[in-house]
């Protein structure tokens, strides 16, 4: 629209816009889209993927090794559980045991000789002995063999000390009430006597020896506390296999 002297007027035509001077500001915007599409740093991009798979892993390895640490714990107590069910009834069954040696012990071999009806009652005693005792190695209660054997406080309770400078020191002399173990662990230890005064004593002899280390770790392997998830050796074993 123009005046009467031909001149636009600025109010008509300051509401329009040419054609061509809204087309320029959208062109502008998609090639600044295009520009920041190449800017984008794909080597950050795939190390951030990459540290969230290495956790991911992480987390699997760690809940896998839980799980098998929880898998052996379960078989460790069922085993457990299988072996020493008979505990209690053991110990009940060891007074009988003991009773039943103090009266063989208490019968002498002159008494026994000059009375056929007592050496023959003595008789009918040892037989219930040693099948008592066999009953019980059946399921795997074996008598701990004390005397003359070095004291270990794993396997014996020294009630008192016996002078004796013939023998080495703190050697078993008397047996007051067995011992027993079961499956290798300890049951019940043996009360006995142990010299005093004699020559210090020599290591004990191997078989021995190796019999007391697989009762003492036989009763310690259940007290031990697992491995921590993120260490254990299922995990590192998974890992290398992942």
């Amino acid at each position: 629209m123009v005046t009467t002297n031909g001149t636009p007027n600025d109010e008509a035509t300051a509401g329009k816009v040419a054609p061509g001077a809204a087309a320029a500001p959208a062109g502008a915007a998609e090639m600044q889209t295009a520009e920041g599409t190449k800017d984008i740093d794909w080597s950050e991009q795939l190390a951030r993927v990459e540290a969230e798979v290495a956790r991911l892993k992480d987390e699997y390895l760690r809940a896998l090794a839980e799980t098998e640490n929880v898998r052996r714990r379960g078989a460790r107590d069922r085993e457990e559980a299988s072996q020493y069910a008979v505990a209690g009834f053991a110990r009940d069954m060891l007074a009988v045991a003991d009773n039943l040696h103090r009266a063989l012990g208490s019968v002498g071999a002159e008494a026994r000789a000059a009375d056929p009806a007592l050496d023959a009652l003595m008789s009918g005693v040892e037989m219930t002995e040693r099948e008592l005792a066999s009953a019980l190695e059946r399921h795997g209660v074996k008598r701990i063999e004390a005397e003359g054997q070095l004291f270990d406080p794993h396997f014996h309770e020294a009630l008192f000390e016996i002078p004796n400078a013939e023998v080495p020191n703190s050697t078993v002399l008397q047996v007051l009430s067995q011992g027993y173990t079961l499956n290798e662990r300890i049951l019940r230890p043996a009360r006995v006597g142990v010299s005093r005064g004699g020559p210090k004593a020599a290591p004990a002899a191997a078989p021995q020896a190796d019999a007391q280390a697989r009762a003492r770790a036989s009763a310690e392997a259940y007290e031990q506390p697992s491995e921590a998830a993120g260490g254990t050796a299922a995990g590192r074993r998974v890992d290398e296999q992942l």
